[in-house]
């Protein structure tokens, strides 16, 4: 005959162990530390078990529990979608969205739908009675239209006080007639200058993508600032940007260039450039798409390669292409030559980039137009080994001064060489003490320039991958995996605008912020709340309490007072508090 008595006595799980040991506890009396040793429980963690079922009594104490998730989790972006659509749509309080995400099956606490919405940058609710708290509210923003803007005397609250800063530059380049001369795509209800600048306003306050304006759409200064009743929507956005033409992107490009050239703060004689390629990845499936080096990635994938060029001396982006394939590449700075030639009418003088950006027949011909440059050259273990073995009395120590910390002082073997492909002899600077394993190779056709100067103008060069770097993160180069899509070259035209703009108020300010990144200029001028009063003649803009708001008083804002003409030829005073 079977014995089942072996089942009850010795447990085959958890609970059944857990049942037994109080069992025996509560009914047979067994002493504690007689059941733990019997059940292979500590006493400690016996008595622990007891209390717990003292507290919670009953069958479902010994039910079986699964440890992890019992569904799977919410992704942060959708509920802040959610929260942030209750809030500018329905203008519910922090209390009834956190209600409603409740009753839609996504608990969310008070406390986390308030930091999303301050995130976001919406102001607070104003103090309702229970009727207006009571009653079914549906806010729609209206449709975009410089017709319908509302000049009747008023004043209006607004979260972007500080884009008005930016304002008096682009009156005085006349944004709006760079835009007609470029044949920019526009409406009757959207004019091309006011949707370059409804634009352009992501990317001043950072916002970098179409589809990240849906929290803003009902903020009056936003819209106010473009000359619109309200800002566009997301698709609007999206819909011109894939309406303009890259030959109308590239005029609107040379006419920006011109009119910074005339502009009454200098930006540099544009003599010396940094040029550098960017790979933007690209998260689709378009087979027409090519992989390229993704360096902060370290490795090859599907994106557009773009060439940024920076004017050295004014630390502003000068140049943007987003159109080349991967034959064009090593041709790139040619195209570079031709554009700033025709731009100008003399060829730059000097041109500083990485050791694959081109070829040496290339280099040849840059050589035979009389452009300097300064390039690392590719190394190799018997290069370096047969370097290294020069005699000691050739090389000898120079004196930086552009370079901090404890490498002041490398060493220099100067030479001249021979290349494949270059009809010339070339100068070949390698450098030791620099901080690195291997000796660094500089090739340049500049041979009367001391060997200081030219490797204190490469460490400067160093400089682009953190202006690409700000770029990137402050005006979101790479933000090409948004819900709504925008296209690149509009995109890097927008950048290029919204840097000089940057660089002219950091100029202006002046005590190093003439070469301070946009995202600090930002966070300590422009990040500010504001007030905005329409009067007959005036529209006035107080801007928030800020620690250095004397700064740009003492820069001249308060004295500003010129028309606008997208807003009534209203002039636009800015006070401080």
């Amino acid at each position: 005959m079977t014995d089942y008595s072996s089942y009850f006595l010795v447990p085959a799980n958890k609970t059944h162990k857990r049942y037994e040991a109080l069992r025996a506890c509560f009914v047979d009396k067994i002493a504690v530390p007689q059941v733990a040793a019997q059940f292979g429980y500590t006493t400690e963690s016996l008595r622990n078990l007891m209390s717990e079922f003292r507290n919670n009594p009953g069958q479902e104490f010994f039910l079986e529990r699964k440890p992890g998730r019992k569904a799977a989790p919410l992704k942060k972006t959708d509920r802040s979608e959610r929260v942030i659509a209750l809030r500018t749509q329905q203008q519910l309080s922090v209390t009834e969205i956190s209600e409603r995400l409740r009753a839609d099956g996504m608990p969310t606490g008070v406390t986390t739908v308030n930091r999303i919405l301050k995130q976001a940058g919406l102001p607070k609710l104003w103090r309702r009675s229970f009727e207006q708290r009571t009653a079914v509210r549906a806010t729609k923003a209206a449709e975009a239209d410089c017709r319908q803007l509302d000049f009747s005397p008023r004043r209006i609250q607004t979260d972007f006080g500080g884009l008005f800063l930016f304002l008096h530059d682009l009156v005085r380049l006349d944004l709006d007639a760079l835009a007609e001369r470029c044949q920019m795509p526009g409406s009757r209800k959207i004019p091309a200058g006011h949707a370059l600048r409804a634009l352009l306003a992501l990317k001043l306050w950072g916002i970098g993508r179409p589809w990240q304006v849906t929290s803003y759409v009902l903020d009056e200064g936003l819209a106010l600032f473009a000359g619109l009743n309200v800002s566009p929507k997301r698709s609007t956005l999206s819909e011109y940007s894939c309406r303009v033409h890259p030959e109308a992107c590239q005029q609107l490009m040379q006419h920006w260039q011109q009119a910074l050239a005339d502009f009454e703060v200098p930006l540099g004689g544009g003599r010396s450039f940094d040029l550098d390629f960017h790979t933007i990845p690209y998260h689709g499936d378009d087979a027409l798409v090519e992989k390229h080096y993704v360096s902060k990635r370290s490795r090859r994938q599907k994106g557009l390669l773009a060439l940024v060029v920076r004017d050295a001396d004014a630390r502003v982006f000068c140049f943007a292409n987003a159109q080349l394939r991967k034959d064009e590449q090593n041709d790139a700075v040619l195209t570079f030559v031709d554009y700033w030639q025709q731009q100008t009418g003399a060829r730059p003088v000097e041109l500083v980039f990485d050791s694959r950006f081109t070829t040496y027949a290339n280099l040849g011909r840059l050589n035979a137009m009389g452009i300097g440059f300064i390039t690392p050259r590719k190394r190799h273990a018997k290069m370096i080994a047969r370097l290294l073995a020069e005699a000691p009395e050739k090389w000898r120590k120079v004196q930086l001064h552009n370079i901090g910390r404890a490498y002041r002082n490398p060493r220099v073997l100067d030479q001249t060489v021979r290349l494949p492909a270059y009809p010339d002899d070339i100068r070949q600077l390698t450098i030791t003490g620099l901080g690195h394993e291997q000796p660094t190779l500089l090739l340049t056709n500049q041979m009367t320039i001391s060997a200081g100067t030219l490797i204190d103008r490469y460490a400067r060069r160093m400089l682009i991958e953190n202006a690409i770097a700000d770029a990137i993160n402050f005006f979101h180069m790479d933000a090409l995996s948004a819900a709504v899509p925008m296209k690149i070259d509009v995109d890097l035209q927008l950048t290029l605008m919204a840097s000089a703009l940057y660089r002219m108020l950091g100029i202006r300010i002046g005590r190093g912020m003439e070469v301070a990144r946009a995202d600090t200029i930002f966070r300590k001028f422009i990040h500010t709340s504001g007030s905005v009063e329409i009067t007959d003649s005036d529209i006035i803009v107080r801007l928030g309490r800020r620690a250095n708001n004397p700064r740009l008083m003492q820069a001249g804002y308060d004295q500003a007072c010129e028309p606008v003409p997208w807003l009534g030829n209203r002039a636009l005073r800015i006070e401080f508090p």
